[in-house]
């Protein structure tokens, strides 16, 4: 890896590490108790869980310095973004309590937000093996 990239091993192992502790972590959440507990396993099952094994294979082909990782990478970053804004939002529309998961949904969509910000440059794109 050319080393002008800043924040590409830490942002690499981050994203591994995170997206492997997510997936016990969903589940948790999405069998935890009653409010919104069909929204909770609806999303666990059709969003979360699939972003989450997305992002472990797109941190294996980052660590392995192939193209379609950055790619992957920015294809995980969007499904955990679509999901976690939408869904922080009515939650603090309908729970009202901002230190809940309605708040750290919305403190985990802005820094995927910034992630996908830091992948989509172009520099990722270049001076890579195949």
């Amino acid at each position: 890896m050319n080393k002008e990239v800043r924040g590409y091993w830490l942002l690499t192992w981050l994203g591994l590490l995170a997206n492997i502790a997510a997936l016990p972590v969903i589940a948790v959440v999405a069998f935890a108790g009653p409010p919104l507990q069909t929204a909770n396993i609806s999303l666990a099952i059709s969003v979360a869980w699939p972003a989450a094994v997305v992002g472990i294979v797109a941190s294996a082909g980052l660590l392995a310095q192939r193209r379609w990782g950055v790619i992957l990478t920015i294809v995980a970053l969007s499904m955990a973004l679509s999901a976690s804004l939408p869904y922080g939002v009515v939650r603090l529309v309908l729970i009202r309590d901002p230190q809940s998961l309605g708040g750290l949904s919305l403190l985990m969509s802005m820094l995927n937000l910034m992630a996908l910000i830091y992948w989509c440059r172009p520099v990722h794109r270049r001076y890579r093996r195949l």
